[in-house]
């Protein structure tokens, strides 16, 4: 199975952390791919150096454009699934396995990482709102996520060749799995440990919160 997976990862100003994501990922035997979304520091210098696949963006365009054309690009090989986690070192690669175990015991299109079976060490304001958010998106998409921000994900080939995505920011994890819902496809979650440090959250609290609302909006009346 590891042959036939890929990792993607959407990055943005994240030298401090990029190159040790790699590296682990490239000793577990797996092809990243790294896409640098106007880094005006050396994400893309180190991720290639450790071996990622860089695709880069010459301005700042949002983590959905990265993600978009991420996949892209890996359309154009034979991967059975695709693996997507944060560049900031929240998210752990020894975690991946759970995901295909999920995946393989479940038979689930989609695997999405559940940070809410322990949330000791979440900030209280990302615990309510992944909490609202999750519950407002589990029932748009007829399918219980218990935790539908949460950017790390396994998805199979034929659930990205079947739907069509659009936003260009982090909206982009919310119509993932609406989309991937009302196509079809089963969607599983599994328990993972997410690793908080002093890092700030790029996350606009009027400006995301406006758009996100703007595309439940759309996809509410748009079935």
């Amino acid at each position: 199975m590891m042959k036939n997976l890929c990792v993607l990862i959407p990055s943005y100003n994240e030298a401090r952390t990029i190159g040790g994501i790699v590296r682990r990922l490239k000793e577990k035997g797996l092809t990243v791919y790294v896409v640098d979304d106007g880094s005006a520091d050396e994400t893309a210098g180190i991720a290639e150096k450790e071996g990622a696949v860089v695709v880069k963006h010459k301005v700042n365009r949002g983590k959905g454009a990265s993600i978009q054309e991420g996949l892209r690009h890996i359309a154009k090989r034979a991967f059975d699934a695709v693996m997507i986690m944060d560049a900031d070192g929240q998210h752990k690669v020894e975690d991946i396995d759970n995901f295909i175990r999920k995946a393989g015991e479940s038979g689930a299109d989609m695997v999405v990482g559940n940070r809410m079976s322990d949330v000791s060490s979440m900030p209280p304001v990302r615990i309510h709102t992944n909490r609202f958010m999750s519950n407002l998106i589990s029932k748009m998409s007829g399918q219980y996520v218990p935790d539908t921000q949460c950017g790390f994900r396994y998805i199979k080939r034929p659930v990205l060749e079947k739907i069509e995505l659009g936003s260009s920011n982090f909206e982009i994890e919310s119509e993932m799995i609406i989309k991937t819902a009302r196509a079809g496809f089963s969607i599983d979650s599994v328990p993972i440990e997410t690793v908080y440090e002093d890092e700030k959250s790029r996350i606009n609290p009027i400006i995301d919160t406006a758009r996100f609302i703007i595309f439940v909006i759309k996809m509410y009346f748009t079935k």
